[in-house]
């Protein structure tokens, strides 16, 4: 198979899960995400880049009551299974396609690095979320903190990886000008 192929079909994937990643977003955003906080006057979790303690954990879930509880189970939970894997697929796919004529590869290792990182943070966070859902009311501290702390690993590394993602089409654009004058 030639480079060109190659970088075609990468484009393609890159676009592909973009396309239905950026759905799946939005119907989170502007659906299930959008009604746990309207039922329960809180910030989901999956929406606290910065954690949550016990007590706003316990609060939120009160909040929700069963049918809250079990709409996060049954219609966050299950897009957000589908949202990691298409949001880590896009990132590294677009590495990949814009840092195929790199040089030095090292901004490209790490991005991918951080977007299976994210992916991996995010389903942790979710197991988290889906045992405190099912644990309600006997939530364990420490089950709290795992998850919080899985959230926060999740908004870093997810942060960092779209980063590096520009970072790595920043170069390629300056790499392709400079071939171009040369």
């Amino acid at each position: 198979m030639t480079n060109r192929i190659l970088s075609k079909q990468i484009g393609i994937i890159a676009v592909g899960s973009g396309l239905i990643g950026a759905s799946i977003y939005l119907l989170m955003i502007n659906v299930t995400l959008a009604h746990i906080e309207a039922v329960s006057g809180h910030v989901p979790f999956d929406m606290r880049p910065f954690g949550y303690s016990s007590t706003e954990a316990a609060r939120l879930l009160e909040a929700l009551g069963v049918e809250g509880r079990a709409y996060y189970l049954s219609h966050q939970i299950a897009l957000d299974t589908l949202y990691p894997a298409m949001l880590a697929l896009t990132l590294v796919a677009t590495i990949c396609w814009f840092g195929q004529s790199m040089p030095n590869r090292k901004l490209v290792r790490f991005g991918i690095a951080f977007s299976v990182g994210s992916a991996l943070f995010d389903y942790v966070e979710n197991l988290g979320i889906a045992a405190m859902v099912w644990s309600w009311p006997e939530v364990s501290v420490p089950l709290v903190y795992a998850t919080s702390t899985a959230t926060i690993l999740k908004s870093v590394s997810t942060t960092v990886a779209v980063l590096l993602t520009i970072l790595v089409g920043f170069n390629w654009t300056r790499l392709s000008k400079a071939n171009l004058h040369s």
